[in-house]
């Protein structure tokens, strides 16, 4: 298993951008398909935004046109682009590839 480490949240005003990091200590390559999940206060964790190796990507329908989900290969890194953050979007986002998690990183939306 890797170990995943994310990174770029923090607190936003409703409008603005952020972008979250999960950088993966091995090689990302052989994952078939690798995501972000949130979890919201007193809510299940859902899946936000998922890419397949073959580059093909799938969004939850609250989030899509909004954010982007992309990866590096040569970094190891998974990247989400969050643009027009609602204050619904307020949630602690975990990057996940295969059958590990990052630790969690809290996104709050907020004015």
């Amino acid at each position: 298993q890797v170990q995943l480490a994310e990174s770029g949240g923090g607190l936003v005003q409703p409008g603005e951008s952020l972008r979250l990091s999960c950088a993966a200590s091995g090689i990302i390559g052989s994952f078939v398909h690798m995501g972000w999940y949130r979890q919201a206060p007193g809510k299940q964790r859902e899946l936000v935004a998922r890419i397949f190796r073959e580059s093909s990507t799938v969004y939850a329908d609250s989030v899509k046109g909004r954010f982007t989900i992309s990866r590096d290969g040569v970094k190891n890194t998974m990247y989400l682009e969050m643009n027009s953050l609602k204050p619904e979007d307020t949630a602690v986002y975990y990057c996940k590839m295969g059958e590990s998690w990052g630790q969690g990183i809290q996104v709050t939306v907020s004015s």
